[in-house]
């Protein structure tokens, strides 16, 4: 492995975190409705975390550090771990594990649906991000992980339906998003490869692409 004191430190960092707003929710500092304000830190813990993830490649090209894929599975792993801890705690906090109220909201409510679609693109990933998985997808394993891409925009969609009249943070994450998928537009990314030859003082054509 890889790195694995800077693993060991990214698990570390990314594990507390839930941790710290559970205390603070049980210690009533979250504000009148901790629960509500567990569930949103939650989502859009797992948002910050996907956008990391889709950042690692763009960052390799740019510095020419292949470091950065090395976090990018775990950084993926955490941003569906935060999704699920995501459910989980609008399941607990504001259903009060009535899941036959969760069957109604899923109708009601489009944005929980939205929310449910996401849940299930982030699982696909997880669950075929191991080794064996690649070996066995072969080519078709990069086509599944394109699933990526229409799972942030529905995730984006879902919170800018939960967030409506408040929309500057929402604004933030949607920029960064688009910053990362136009990175990845083959006429951006020989761009973006050129730039990174003449800071690091590469001839251009030496620069080998990096795709993912």
């Amino acid at each position: 492995m890889r790195y694995p004191w800077l693993r060991l430190l990214l698990f570390c960092s990314v594990a507390s975190v839930p941790c710290y707003w559970l205390y603070l929710a049980a210690t009533a500092a979250l504000g009148p409705d901790p629960g509500k304000v567990l569930v949103d830190n939650l989502g859009q813990g797992a948002l910050v975390l996907l956008l990391a993830s889709l950042a690692m490649t763009p960052l390799r090209t740019l510095i020419g550090w292949s470091g950065w894929i090395a976090f990018r599975r775990q950084i993926g792993l955490w941003a569906f771990g935060y999704a699920a801890l995501h459910l989980a705690a609008y399941l607990y906090f504001l259903l009060g594990l009535e899941f036959s109220e969760f069957a109604a909201e899923l109708v009601e409510r489009p944005y929980i649906a939205l929310g449910a679609i996401a849940l299930v693109g982030l699982l696909t990933l997880a669950m075929t991000s191991t080794r064996w998985s690649m070996r066995k997808l072969g080519k078709r394993w990069k086509k599944l992980h394109r699933i990526v891409y229409p799972t942030l925009l529905v995730v984006l969609l879902h919170m800018l339906w939960v967030v409506r009249s408040d929309a500057g943070q929402w604004s933030l994450y949607a920029t960064v998003a688009a910053v990362l998928l136009a990175a990845r537009v083959p006429s951006v990314e020989k761009r973006l490869v050129r730039t990174s030859a003449v800071w690091r003082g590469e001839p251009a054509a030496n620069k080998r692409q990096n795709k993912g």
